[in-house]
């Protein structure tokens, strides 16, 4: 069964998928920053001692958790229960934007053109409150509620985006409400 078959089929939405892997990379990113660059080497038949766990110092200024959110008015506020970027160790993990306008709280814009450059106008505001810039973005994942749409997005995207491009996932995807586009991004501090 492909993936697609599966996703129809489950009731799952591609978002729902996106979201768990994108936890599973970030998962792995802490086990990964949290070893500071060490590997443990695999144990030889012979060791059966458990290897030692790395060291880590709390960060005063991040609370116990080592992370923090990032809220800012010139992006649209949350309409769940998540945040709209997450700082940990010097990344930013920020949610997926739609094309509502911070002012308003309203999706306003009609042309696909529109809507693609309020996202990333909401993605540029949130990375600019973390202290970083689309310039340092590493990762983006695009939502398309109409896979036709894909030589608009790219005309937007070269916008926001230059040489070398963040790597990048672009999906069909079933939004809500009359949103044709929605961004997730990563990027560093």
């Amino acid at each position: 069964m492909n993936r697609r078959k599966f996703l129809r089929g489950s009731g799952v939405s591609a978002l729902g998928v996106a979201a768990v892997a994108q936890s599973q990379i970030v998962s792995a990113q802490s086990r990964s920053s949290s070893m500071s660059g060490k590997q443990t080497p695999p144990a030889s038949k012979g060791n059966t001692a458990p290897a030692p766990s790395p060291k880590t110092t709390p960060n005063k200024t991040r609370g116990k958790s080592g992370r923090r959110k990032v809220l800012t008015d010139n992006a649209p506020r949350p309409a769940g229960p998540y945040s709209q970027a997450i700082i940990s160790g010097g990344t930013i993990y920020v949610a997926g934007q739609t094309p509502t306008d911070p002012k308003t709280g309203k999706i306003e814009a009609v042309t696909f053109e529109d809507q693609a450059i309020q996202v990333f106008e909401n993605i540029k505001a949130i990375l600019e409150a973390a202290g970083s810039s689309m310039a340092k973005v590493l990762r983006v994942n695009v939502y398309l509620a109409d896979l036709e749409d894909f030589a608009k997005m790219n005309e937007v995207y070269r916008r926001y985006f230059t040489a070398d491009f963040p790597a990048r996932t672009t999906i069909g995807a079933q939004l809500l409400q009359k949103m044709l586009i929605e961004v997730d991004c990563i990027a560093v501090i």
